[in-house]
């Protein structure tokens, strides 16, 4: 009789994690990403080793960015004047905001602790945009993104080719942080050809 409770349970468990595997993978916007999360969690033999120094320092930095990227994103919708720019914030916290969630899912599984918040270069450069309104704001956040998605897809490229765990992780991203740096750099080119156009007159 002992036993039925005990199966009831853990049923219940299995559920519940299923269910919130489930909650984690949904996004919108991410559709790369977002298909990282099923063969990260498919692979519990590899996300379940302890984390290698240069595994814990990747994965850190990728919730750090993710963070960052969120809060530039909101920022952009509250500073920006054009609705390119308030577009593309609301799709990087999006985006990130999804990344981030599976970023944690594998730090949990491969032991490595989370960071809280992004790191204080990243919190420095938010501070200085928060500053800036209007088209000031645009040109300055298109700028500040292009060469964030740059070092960010550079990063994440040599981690695609490692044979580490988080290589089909890092791979996956890649074309959403390409999608995004596309995005900033034409929203930095419209930025330009206005600012010659108004200077023209």
């Amino acid at each position: 009789m002992s036993r039925t409770p005990m199966l009831a349970v853990g049923l219940a468990a299995a559920l519940a994690f299923g269910a919130t595997a489930a909650q984690a993978q949904s996004g919108n916007s991410m559709s790369q990403p977002s298909s990282t999360a099923q063969p990260s969690m498919n692979k519990n033999s590899d996300m379940n080793k302890k984390a290698s120094k240069a595994d814990q320092h990747f994965l850190t930095e990728a919730m750090q960015g993710d963070m960052a990227e969120v809060a530039m994103g909101k920022l952009a919708q509250q500073n920006g004047q054009s609705e390119d720019v308030k577009q593309f914030g609301q799709m990087l916290q999006t985006d990130h905001g999804q990344h981030l969630q599976q970023a944690q899912q594998m730090a949990q599984q491969m032991g490595v602790t989370p960071p809280t918040a992004p790191s204080a270069k990243q919190k420095a450069m938010h501070d200085k945009l928060a500053k800036e309104q209007g088209a000031k704001f645009d040109k300055a956040f298109a700028k500040a993104m292009v060469k964030d998605h740059k070092e960010d897809i550079a990063k994440y490229q040599k981690e695609a080719k490692s044979k580490g765990p988080l290589a089909q992780f890092a791979e996956q991203t890649v074309p959403t942080l390409q999608k995004h740096l596309q995005t900033a750099q034409s929203i930095e080119s419209k930025g330009a050809m206005t600012g010659a156009k108004s200077g023209a007159k």
